[in-house]
């Protein structure tokens, strides 16, 4: 009887090796090098990596650590250099990794500014001015807006910390307790500013809102005013300014002070409209003394459209001596406070704290009643 040979059944991949003469494996394909991009032809990002440090520096003809200072420390490089090697990095759209250069040099370059409004100019000029000092140092502004009132602070001083600022510029003394630990726990360098205390958390720049209500008081009172109003707006700060001017007219003998309290941040509509309440309560003050130069601007215009002359039947005195009040018809008396001068104190007390210079930990930079035609 013969016997059948039956086909071998084909191996799966993987199998074991047969016992036959090992076959040599097959060598890889031999992979050409990309070609290399022609001078001056732009590279795709997607496919090259995104520029480097590094790949600045090359283009540059510096050294690394040269472009790292002109982008960190500008202070340390001549402007020849600077102006060489910012054209290099606008020209390759290089952005710095301020991650990895944080965890570095345990800096993130960012500093937090929280204000109530930019709604106006009292708080946008201060933010300007810390803005452009800072940025001279290499430092960028992080902006957050807290509304009247600051009901949004402890949320965006929560998401602030996360991200590791440097320092934050807060607006005001008056914080929750659980803000308060959390930036006393954070260790971050804090100015507060636009109030007055002599115990802040950190460092403070501002003036005292109590010594602005009493100064503009004993102005009025000077003057021989006896009968005043208010249109006023809700707020700590002008709550504070409002108790002062109080306290000084009682000084001087008067104690009725009707208000028309009205929403912040005031602007001239409300302004018209807390005229409007003011007189419709009662008789027509002598002078109105507002919490803002938004709210006497809108004063202003509803009693010159009620024929009322300014001042001989009604004086007008706001706050914060704004770029119109000297424009405004007649001339708005106010209360001139240094804004851009807040913002730059504050950034070079941060500054010298990031150097580990001696601070002095408030400044008060005061305050000045400005005399104009409405008064």
């Amino acid at each position: 009887m013969m016997a059948m040979r039956l086909p071998a059944l084909p191996q799966a991949s993987g199998a074991a090796v047969s016992s036959s003469s090992p076959v040599p494996p097959k060598k890889a394909a031999r992979k050409d090098p990309p070609p290399k991009p022609r001078e001056g032809a732009r590279t795709s990002s997607r496919s090259s990596g995104s520029v480097t440090l590094e790949d600045v520096a090359k283009l540059a003809g510096v050294a690394p650590i040269t472009v790292s200072r002109v982008l960190n420390r500008p202070e340390l490089v001549t402007q020849e250099t600077l102006e060489h090697v910012r054209s290099v990095i606008a020209r390759t759209g290089y952005v710095p990794n301020l991650l990895a250069g944080g965890l570095a040099s345990k800096r993130s370059r960012l500093v937090a500014a929280i204000v109530p409004t930019i709604g106006d100019s009292v708080f946008a000029e201060a933010v300007e001015a810390l803005t452009d000092r800072l940025d001279e140092a290499g430092y960028k502004v992080l902006l957050g807006l807290s509304g009247y009132p600051a009901t949004r602070e402890d949320d965006l001083i929560a998401a602030v910390l996360s991200r590791r600022p440097d320092a934050i510029f807060l607006t005001g003394i008056t914080h929750s307790a659980e803000t308060r630990q959390r930036l006393l726990a954070s260790r971050v360098p804090v100015v507060e500013t636009w109030d007055m205390t002599p115990t802040p958390l950190d460092m403070l720049v501002g003036f005292s809102h109590e010594k602005v209500g009493r100064a503009v008081g004993e102005y009025l009172c000077k003057k021989g005013y006896r009968r005043f109003g208010l249109v006023w707006a809700g707020g700590e700060r002008a709550a504070v300014r409002r108790k002062g001017l109080a306290a000084a007219l009682a000084e001087h003998g008067v104690a009725d002070l009707p208000a028309a309290v009205v929403q912040a941040p005031g602007n001239l509509k409300i302004g018209r409209e807390g005229l409007t309440q003011l007189l419709e309560s009662g008789p027509c003050p002598e002078v109105v003394v507002c919490s803002s130069d938004a709210l006497a601007h809108g004063v202003l215009t509803e009693a010159k459209a009620r024929g009322l002359t300014i001042p001989g039947d009604l004086a007008v005195m706001g706050f914060g001596d704004l770029e119109f009040a000297p424009y405004t018809y007649p001339a708005l008396s106010t209360v001139r406070i240094d804004r851009r001068g807040i913002g730059l104190r504050a950034a070079e007390a941060m500054l010298a704290r990031f150097d580990g210079k001696p601070v002095e930990s408030v400044v008060d930079i005061g305050f000045e009643v400005i005399e104009r035609e409405s008064t």
